[in-house]
């Protein structure tokens, strides 16, 4: 298994890139002022594309896993990686539906409810969006925080 950062050519990985955020012109919003990895098992598996939005914090705007490959593992790895690879990262976003499976993943990795950003599918999107036979309406956003090291003065 191996992770590598995608330095030029990112729409190549368009289709799993589409698994995410099913609207091509919302990935161009920031597609390209972000940083883009890959996991390759085999071949592509699994891929991700995250903004800095401020000093420490990050938020991860696409993370998509191969339909065959999901539940294996390689979301959670890829979420793993981006904490030891981003070290000034104090704070990691992430955006999804309502109603979405994505919910219960994230927060399974550590993730906690941070914000509802009201309407975001129905404002941002051409046509409904919509996952499990529900339409997502509103983007609820989670955040992980890096555990703030501890400092014993007592000699332990």
């Amino acid at each position: 298994m191996n992770i590598k950062k995608v330095l030029g050519a990112k729409k190549e990985y368009i289709d799993l890139l589409l698994l995410a955020d099913e609207q091509e012109n919302m990935i161009d919003r920031y597609l390209e002022r972000g940083e883009m990895f890959i996991l390759e098992d085999s071949g592509v598996k699994a891929e991700c594309v995250v903004t800095k939005e401020a000093d420490g914090i990050y938020e991860i705007k696409n993370l998509a896993v191969r339909s065959d490959c999901q539940r294996k593992g390689y979301g959670r790895i890829l979420i793993e990686f981006l904490f030891s690879y981003y070290t000034d990262c104090k704070s990691m976003l992430v955006g999804t539906g309502d109603s979405s499976p994505a919910l219960s993943f994230y927060q399974k990795c550590g993730f906690t409810k941070s914000y509802r950003t009201k309407n975001f599918f129905t404002d941002n999107y051409d046509h409904p969006i919509l996952e499990n036979g529900k339409q997502l309406v509103d983007m609820i956003y989670l955040k992980r925080e890096r555990p703030v090291p501890t400092c014993h003065t007592d000699g332990k």
